[in-house]
């Protein structure tokens, strides 16, 4: 298709009005400034001991004077034959004359027709951007979106996702509809026009959607919620009419926007409202879905971490008529995303996959990649050949806790107070009968930990019995006992043991109705972060009365489960001192070395009968 050229007669009037604005600018500019002086005039003023300042040059004299206010001035004049002008400057007290040599034709010319060149060359960079259709100038207003080419999407199916079933599922319905659209009109049946996804951040949301894209093979447009908004006015709008346009000229194909809240928050929802570029790019948002026909074949993806602050137009059905959750991933799905990501990864015989799944509980499909390759990184940096299962270990550990701090020196004493704090964590936990089993205990400052008791679950757990809490809670305050017992002194080491276990407890009275006295009663939604615009004006919906109730019951729950703790300590003080004396000699344990030492004849076991009494007493 040829351009269609411009008019050269219009080319030159805008040049010729580009000129004459500049030129009235110009001379605006003077005459508000400056003022025309005779001569005469100006020898006047000198003689009156009004003029300031004065510029002498061979074409004119520049300088200042006091009008009849008092007020300076600018003026100018030409200049004339005198011999007496510097004696007359001299004797009624100018205060500084100076004289300038003649100034070439060049630096006039560019000062006083910059402003003109420089309108020109903006003129033609504009007509040029308007004309190539390129990302410049008037093009702002265009949408962002990347489309993925054809033989990039169609190497991404769901073989390359791993876990998420149920979602595939879902998803797959899509995928036939984009496969076989007529399947679903002749039985007058209607496809989702919106698909949102939601889960924690690093589920694979995005992943699944290019996987649809894939599987269906059809073309793919991504984009970004914050690409929508800008500082000027109309342009999300303008980009989302754009994105949905694209998407019609290429259907059947998936628009794909991430992290949607950016622009699908909720309207009037700052304190005061007020209808900004961010609502009016909403409001187009939720045009075009009402607009646009699935029987054209486009369908919006769209995935977020926080769809309680999504609008409430924007999900209701005919919009985002599917809402799908993905979950993080369960034990078999960490299991298949490890054996996805270590395809590439030159692995060696001792690695176990499936003690890496059971020790990365509660971690998704970005941190299990991460692992895989900080662990490749660290076989590098050691110049091995392949991947061992230490590096996996290391890697997990320097997830969760952060390097190994070799440059931090303890004293002899700190570093005996850390074990007896780590022991006495890892006797607890050994001697509770619901407890995870211990992998891993280690005095080796790591992050901001000076030591840590690792626990690996056998399996995923989905419920949490009040037994499992108070005993979770008694292994929290395990170090502090150990501390109190052996010193007679606590140090600063349990901040954050105390800071867990007053959360779990005030979760156990308030959201979980573990409590008699209080009962069952949600006195704060669990899991909802505070959104300014909906939660800023909510009150307690609870007298003070039952808040003082609340405190004196989470302070009864975390009393058992010390007392537990340091009862389970007292009883068996020989083992903890054994297990001392191997953290402060290998500064390491694993699990099999704890169950070695626990499992010598003249150690003493806490009574599970004692236990089950002690979890009772708090409902007296």
């Amino acid at each position: 298709m040829k351009i269609k050229r411009k008019n050269p007669w219009i080319i030159l009037f805008w040049i010729v009005s580009f000129v004459v604005v500049a030129m009235v600018a110009n001379y605006s500019r003077q005459t508000d400034h400056e003022i025309t002086l005779g001569y005469s005039q100006f020898k006047r003023y000198i003689k009156a001991e009004r003029v300031q300042k004065v510029l002498v040059a061979p074409e004119f004299i520049k300088g200042q004077f006091k009008d009849d206010d008092g007020n300076l001035r600018t003026f100018k004049t030409i200049p004339m034959k005198d011999p007496n002008l510097i004696k007359d400057m001299e004797d009624n007290k100018v205060s500084e004359f100076v004289a300038m040599e003649k100034n070439g034709w060049i630096g006039p010319i560019l000062l006083n027709w910059a402003p003109v060149i420089l309108l020109i060359l903006f003129w033609f960079w504009m007509m040029r951007g308007m004309q190539s259709g390129s990302k410049q100038a008037m093009s702002f207003g265009k949408t962002k979106a990347k489309i993925a080419e054809h033989n990039i999407v169609k190497k991404i199916t769901f073989k390359d996702v791993a876990g998420c079933d149920e979602v595939k599922e879902e998803l797959k319905e899509i995928i036939e509809f984009l496969k076989d659209s007529e399947k679903f009109k002749k039985l007058g049946g209607k496809i989702p026009k919106g698909v949102l996804l939601f889960g924690a951040p690093g589920t694979g949301k995005t992943m699944l959607a290019k996987a649809v894209a894939g599987e269906a093979d059809v073309p793919f447009f991504s984009a970004s919620g914050s690409e929508f908004v800008e500082m000027f006015v109309g342009v999300g709008a303008s980009r989302v009419r754009d994105l949905f346009e694209k998407g019609r000229k290429s259907a059947p194909c998936l628009l794909f926007v991430d992290e949607i809240d950016a622009v699908g928050r909720r309207r009037f929802a700052g304190i005061g409202g007020g209808h900004d570029e961010r609502e009016q790019t909403l409001n187009q948002l939720l045009v075009e879905m009402d607009g646009f026909d699935t029987k054209e074949g486009v369908i919006l993806i769209a995935a977020t971490n926080r769809p309680d602050v999504l609008d409430p137009a924007l999900l209701r059905p005919g919009r985002f008529d599917r809402h799908i959750v993905v979950p993080s991933p369960c034990l078999n799905d960490r299991k298949e995303i490890l054996n996805v990501h270590s395809k590439s990864i030159k692995l060696d015989a001792d690695v176990n996959l499936n003690v890496i799944a059971r020790r990365t509980t509660g971690f998704v499909g970005a941190d299990l990649a991460n692992i895989v390759n900080e662990a490749a990184l660290l076989a590098a940096r050691n110049s091995q050949k392949t991947v061992n299962m230490k590096n996996i270990e290391e890697a997990i550990d320097r997830i969760l806790a952060g390097p190994q701090r070799k440059s931090r020196l303890l004293s002899e004493k700190e570093r005996k107070i850390i074990a007896y704090h780590e022991a006495g964590h890892a006797i607890v936990a050994k001697f509770l009968p619901t407890a995870d089993p211990i992998h891993k205990v280690s005095i080796m400052p790591r992050g901001p930990a000076l030591g840590y008791t690792l626990q690996l679950p056998k399996e995923d757990k989905y419920l949490t019995s009040r037994s499992e809490l108070l005993e979770k809670l008694a292994i929290l305050f395990g170090g502090r006992s150990a501390e109190e017992l052996i010193f007679s002194e606590i140090t600063t080491g349990s901040q954050n043991d105390i800071a867990v276990a007053t959360e779990i407890a005030m979760n156990m009275v308030t959201e979980f109705g573990m409590s008699d006295k209080v009962g069952p009663i949600a006195l704060q939604k669990p899991n909802e972060e505070i959104f300014l615009g909906r939660d800023i004006s909510r009150g307690s919906r609870h007298s003070g009365k039952i808040f003082e109730l609340v405190d004196e019951e989470v302070r009864n729950i975390i009393d058992i489960a010390r007392d537990k703790a340091h009862k389970i300590i007292s009883d068996n003080i020989n083992t903890l001192n054994k297990i001392v004396d191997s953290l402060l000699d290998k500064e390491n344990l694993s699990g099999e070395d704890i169950d070695g030492i626990v499992s010598h004849k003249d150690n003493v076991c806490f009574n599970t009968k004692d236990n089950k009494e002690s979890n009772d007493n708090i409902e007296s």
